[in-house]
């Protein structure tokens, strides 16, 4: 069973690796093309990532984890990750270039720091119990 997992896992990173690829190099060729401008191209591409970690973020909390505090943690981090890649996302979808490479690093920042946040309090209550 958990032989499966890692092989499903190891499929759909490499199907997320895929499509990226896929999404860039489409969008490569229809700026060269003329279809879209090139900020379009960029937007489009660099706003998949966030929907990248979005969607990592909503399994987070689906994997086993037999300890309590462990899935606790997977949740928070899990929820933290999917509220951050969206907002990356959004950034970059709508918000002037500067303005989304700034924020969608302060988002994804802010995800991770939240979940270490989460993580640290939990050990300093364990330890203090």
């Amino acid at each position: 069973m958990m032989k499966c997992m890692k092989t499903a896992d190891l499929v759909e990173g490499i199907t997320w690796a895929l499509g990226l690829i896929a999404v860039a190099l489409t969008a490569s060729v229809a700026r060269k093309l003329g279809f879209l401008e090139g900020d379009v191209a960029e937007r489009l591409v660099i706003g998949l990532n966030g929907l990248m970690v979005a969607w990592y973020g909503n399994r987070m909390p689906k994997a086993f984890v037999p300890n309590a505090q462990a899935r606790r943690a997977r949740r928070v981090g899990g929820w933290s990750m999917v509220v951050s890649g969206l907002a990356y996302a959004g950034l970059w979808a709508f918000a002037p270039m500067a303005v989304a490479t700034f924020g969608g690093m302060l988002a994804i920042l802010a995800g991770m720091a939240v979940t270490l946040g989460y993580c640290l309090s939990q050990k300093s209550k364990a330890t203090a119990a």
